[in-house]
């Protein structure tokens, strides 16, 4: 099937180039698929607009979401699919590439988390009517997406100095900022482009989506038919976000708002926004247990092959354990790691998941003092020294980290938005009845 519409697309395209037509007829004159929107030099059929409108549905009712009239889904679902084409052509056009162990490691942990086999997974998706091959292709494409996401708009958002001080000094004096807000929003966008007449459209607009909000109208419904947000077909569902992950001029409000209240219009530069705050949940302290260890590194080399890499550091552990080295002494020496050797083999405090799952696996199996055989790695051969574990409370210690990440989210949303509107202001879209 997925070959045939391929097909279908590529006479499609030369039909439309030759301006002869855009549908492709059977030799019995039926129509099999027609284009319903040329983007710069893509197409987007009927076909791939439709199966994304049964997904959309699909999906509202599994959420016991209203499901608005079926020209606002349809209009809605095509904006969407010629956001993604404009997306996917500029990938193309910079050579992003997402290769097929890319794609199957992720469709593994996906099969993973359902509990599952990855040769398992295709016969879970026909159970609910969707093909195999279409949803790798629409993994790929996500994955392509993300990429093109971190390369254009998350690798260009800095984070200063100043601004994760300011971020923790906030973080002291407001504990608003600790607080977990489950949102969603509705996005009315406007281009820094725009016009005066199309600012006041974009008002009009608003104006007209909060009174019907006002007369009891369904947030998640009206986000569907009317959000120009990302999330606009998941009801404009933005999810659970720190008070100090969200832009200034969101917390400043939301932190004054309670559980399934809605807010006013808020301008922004990327247009107006209306949030609801869907619920509210404090936070915890961070405690893990963490290993402190010391390790000695060899690689084989094409004098000493894995089984006398062995022999090797066997000899070396004897001479800790039996004859009473000091294990830094002997990294110094022998061990193969640029990077530790120097501290005499120290890896310092680290919590579980930092290094391969084969070193986790040793670790987690030693008490303090305790220096293991010779085990191997991805990396080479190693034996490690247990020097301590104990349990710590992280939360200072990760905080800077987690101010990055959080200011980092605070600048990601809108400047997606504005990067999105661009796109589709630059490209060239032709919409077909």
């Amino acid at each position: 099937m997925r070959n045939f519409l391929f097909a279908i697309i590529g006479i499609a395209a030369c039909q439309a180039a030759m301006g002869q037509t855009s549908a492709s007829l059977s030799n019995t004159g039926v129509l099999l698929d027609r284009i319903v929107a040329v983007v710069n030099e893509g197409i987007i059929l009927q076909s791939e607009r439709d199966e994304k409108i049964r997904l959309v549905v699909s999906q509202l009712r599994s959420q016991d979401s209203p499901i608005p009239p079926e020209a606002v889904v349809e209009k809605q679902v095509l904006e969407q699919l010629i956001v993604q084409e404009v997306q996917v052509q500029r990938a193309r056009r910079l050579g992003i590439r997402i290769p097929d162990q890319a794609v199957n490691a992720t469709l593994q942990r996906v099969a993973e988390r359902n509990g599952m086999t990855l040769t398992e997974l295709p016969a879970a998706l026909a159970s609910q009517g969707m093909d195999y091959a279409r949803y790798r292709e629409d993994v790929r494409t996500n994955m392509l997406l993300d990429a093109l996401l971190q390369r254009d708009v998350i690798a260009k958002i800095s984070v200063s100095e100043r601004e994760i001080d300011r971020y923790l000094a906030r973080q002291e004096t407001s504990a608003g900022d600790q607080i977990d807000y489950d949102l969603s929003h509705i996005l009315v966008s406007i281009s820094p482009t725009a016009t005066h007449e199309e600012i006041e459209a974009a008002e009009t607009r608003v104006n007209g989506i909060e009174e019907q909000l006002r007369d009891g109208a369904n947030f998640s419904e009206l986000a569907v038919a009317y959000s120009d947000g990302q999330n606009a077909l998941e009801g404009g569902r933005l999810g659970w976000r720190k008070g100090a992950q969200l832009p200034a001029i969101f917390f400043d409000v939301v932190r004054d708002m309670k559980a399934g209240e809605v807010s006013p219009p808020i301008r922004s530069a990327s247009g107006m926004h209306i949030l609801k705050l869907n619920d509210v949940r404090g936070t915890e302290r961070v405690v893990e247990l963490q290993h402190h260890t010391k390790h000695v590194l060899l690689r084989p080399d094409q004098v000493l092959d894995d089984s006398a890499i062995r022999s090797k550091l066997e000899r070396i552990r004897a001479r800790i354990v039996e004859e009473g080295e000091d294990f830094s002494d002997v990294a110094r020496l022998e061990s193969d790691d640029p990077g530790s050797a120097p501290l005499g083999g120290d890896l310092g405090w680290n919590a579980p998941g930092t290094f391969v799952p084969a070193f986790e696996e040793v670790v987690a199996s030693m008490q303090p003092g305790d220096v293991s055989e010779p085990f191997k790695t991805e990396f080479g051969w190693h034996i490690v020294l247990l020097v301590d574990r104990q349990e710590r409370d992280t939360t200072e210690e990760v905080r800077r980290m987690r101010a990055i990440d959080a200011i980092r989210a605070s600048k990601r949303e809108q400047e997606t938005e504005i990067w999105l509107r661009q796109l589709r202001d630059e490209a060239y879209v032709e919409i077909r009845s």
